[in-house]
């Protein structure tokens, strides 16, 4: 049947793609997503367990009727049913024939006698169902074969979202009742299959899986808009209807697959919490969603080195309004995932000092914290604390607006988060190296009263500015100048990402100076120390900016905490800086001379020259050395 986004035609290149990935044949389950009418999990099914989901119930009917087909038999109705429907002219004046043929209504889906005919088949399937003389497989494949013979006499441009006011030929002939597939040319399938009719952000968390296909909407169409007739003709439940379109109620229908900045965010969590080893993904150039933001997002979930994209030429489904010589292509996207211990969430904000590159050497080094509290005391940009798996999280930054800033992302809904960003991007015609623009929001957040100053516009200003720093004066303006960035894909991968994590988290969040944090740390907890260095100057340690700066003696206070939290046996770690462009740290030095203190080097970024050092009070876990 005719289906937008139908991947009939693609699935020689998803098989081959799995093959070439060398997922055939292994007693894998596959999960379709969203498996429309089931052309991909049906191509599959020789090679896999199969698992379906779709919000239409209609759908799912439909894909399933397909897959069992090779185990129709028919053996206690006695009769062929094809035969049996076909050669009778039985009409029952129910349903369709009351509210989409021209006869209680002026609607033209189908001509009366093609309405009737339709009743009486779906009410013939029910009792047989209901009388116990077919399967639940062989139900499926006669819904699915009814929906196939729906579709040859629809008076529709394709799909049902509303009906053509002339008749067209292919209406005006007479039903026939037809199978789905040819019983004669199935492969046969004795695989295992689940079904499931929810929104798949809902269920991929319970889904044992091991190969994910995703194919999600990806235009602002609302499929069951544009398919309720089928939704009704499967639910079989006379729901009240559109006066004019005759449509049933579509909310419960709608999915968020189809809007802007929801698809991301969806998508973001589908990827993230799916238990599937293997993610294969289709998706249109002319999608919601770019495929920058794509790659930036499965990339973060990746093994490193097994994210492939393959762009395939494909005839994209036109009905006779929307006929074009345009060529379209399909993305087939694919990723190994990577253990979840190990994938990292970077912070939207770029921070000066970020560890965000460092997080997995990081990690080799802090022991187990699961059922700790880990204090991130100079959080900045929280790219060390947000991927630390504890149960509980303390952030704490001496920058009030730093503070309120990271605390936004947990705060806010991330679409409606996004939707502020961009309102203000439009409102103030924000571009990369705008000055004219960038200080006028610039100036128009200063104008603010700073207690009652949205950290949502400080953002969208920081996301303008020069390499999107976070700089304040003495007054507590912001002034950093403007810049070449702007808010592009990768950035809103990294906001996505990040909001979903620190929701998921259990954080608080402190705007102290660390040394007040005495009072509330105990014995249980883990403290994380990445204060400014000495040997390095940036806009938050230098003392100008409204902000206690850092100085020797800044640092002195800093080993005393730190001797301090050894002394009450918490476990502490320093991410901090030995040497610095041939220049040493001399007085950190002679602190650890005098302690019995481990001291970590770690790699460091490529093309920073500094001595990277971790300092730790306990002995490493894992015999890392």
């Amino acid at each position: 049947m005719r289906f937008l986004g139908n991947k009939e035609s693609m699935t020689g290149e998803i098989l081959k793609l799995l093959g070439d990935k060398k997922l055939l044949d292994k007693d894998y389950t596959f999960f379709d997503a969203f498996t429309g009418t089931g052309s991909v999990a049906d191509a599959v099914k020789e090679n896999f367990n199969i698992v379906i989901n779709d919000k239409l119930e209609w759908c799912t009917k439909y894909a399933y009727g397909r897959i069992v087909a090779s185990n129709i038999q028919f053996d206690k109705l006695k009769v062929n049913p094809f035969e049996f429907l076909n050669n009778n002219k039985i009409i029952h004046k129910g349903f369709f024939y009351d509210n989409y043929a021209p006869t209680e209504t002026s609607r033209m889906y189908f001509t009366p006698h093609n309405a009737g005919r339709i009743d009486y088949f779906r009410d013939t399937i029910e009792e047989w169902k209901n009388s116990g003389k077919i399967t639940n497989d062989e139900y499926a494949f006669l819904i699915a074969s009814l929906i196939e013979s729906v579709s040859k006499v629809a008076n529709v441009a394709g799909v049902y979202g509303a009906f053509l006011k002339k008749w067209d030929d292919r209406a005006t002939k007479e039903i026939q009742f037809i199978p789905v597939t040819s019983l004669e040319t199935i492969f046969p399938f004795d695989g295992k299959v689940e079904i499931y009719n929810e929104e798949v952000e809902n269920i991929i968390e319970k889904v044992e899986c091991d190969v994910l296909y995703l194919d999600p909407p990806y235009t602002q169409n609302q499929y069951g808009t544009q398919y309720h007739l089928l939704e009704t003709l499967v639910l079989n439940d006379n729901p009240s209807i559109s006066k004019i379109t005759g449509s049933r109620p579509t909310g419960p229908m709608r999915s968020d697959w189809s809007k802007e900045y929801k698809a991301h965010i969806l998508f973001d969590k589908v990827i993230a919490k799916t238990k599937a080893k293997y993610i294969v993904f289709s998706y249109s150039t002319d999608g919601i969603m770019s495929k920058s933001y794509i790659e930036a997002s499965l990339k973060r979930y990746a093994k490193p080195g097994t994210y492939e994209c393959r762009k395939v030429s494909y005839k994209k489904y036109q009905n006779w309004k929307t006929k074009s010589s345009k060529k379209h292509y399909e993305y087939l996207f694919f990723i190994e995932k990577e253990d979840i211990d190990k994938v990292v969430i970077e912070s939207p904000l770029n921070y000066i000092g970020s560890k965000s590159k460092m997080i997995q050497s990081l990690r080799c080094y802090i022991p187990d914290i699961e059922n700790k509290t880990f204090y991130d005391i100079f959080g900045g940009g929280f790219n060390v604390g947000v991927n630390m798996g504890t149960s509980k999280i303390v952030f704490n930054d001496i920058n009030k607006f730093v503070v309120d800033l990271v605390e936004s992302f947990q705060k806010y809904d991330t679409y409606e988060y996004i939707k502020f960003v961009k309102r203000n991007i439009k409102k103030f015609n924000l571009e990369p190296n705008s000055k004219e623009a960038y200080m006028n929001i610039r100036n128009y957040y200063n104008s603010i009263d700073y207690s009652k100053r949205d950290p949502r516009l400080l953002y969208t200003v920081i996301l303008y500015g020069f390499n999107q720093q976070i700089r304040f004066n003495s007054d507590f303006n912001f002034n950093n100048p403007v810049g070449m960035r702007w808010f592009n894909d990768k950035v809103l991968e990294k906001l996505v990402s990040f909001s979903r994590t620190i929701k998921e988290k259990k954080v608080s969040f402190y705007n102290e100076y660390f040394t007040k944090l005495k009072d509330v740390i105990n014995e249980q907890d883990f403290v994380y120390m990445d204060p400014p260095y000495m040997l390095t100057t940036g806009s938050y340690n230098d003392g100008k900016r409204g902000f206690e700066g850092w100085s020797i003696e800044h640092e002195d206070q800093l080993l005393k905490f730190a001797d301090y939290l050894n002394s009450q046996h918490v476990k502490f770690m320093i991410s901090y800086v030995l040497e610095h462009n041939g220049e040493v740290n001399l007085h950190l030095n002679q602190w650890l001379s005098n302690r019995n203190y481990s001291v970590i080097s770690i790699p460091t970024i490529p093309g920073r020259k500094r001595k990277e050092v971790v300092i730790i009070n306990y002995d490493c876990p894992n015999g890392n050395k």
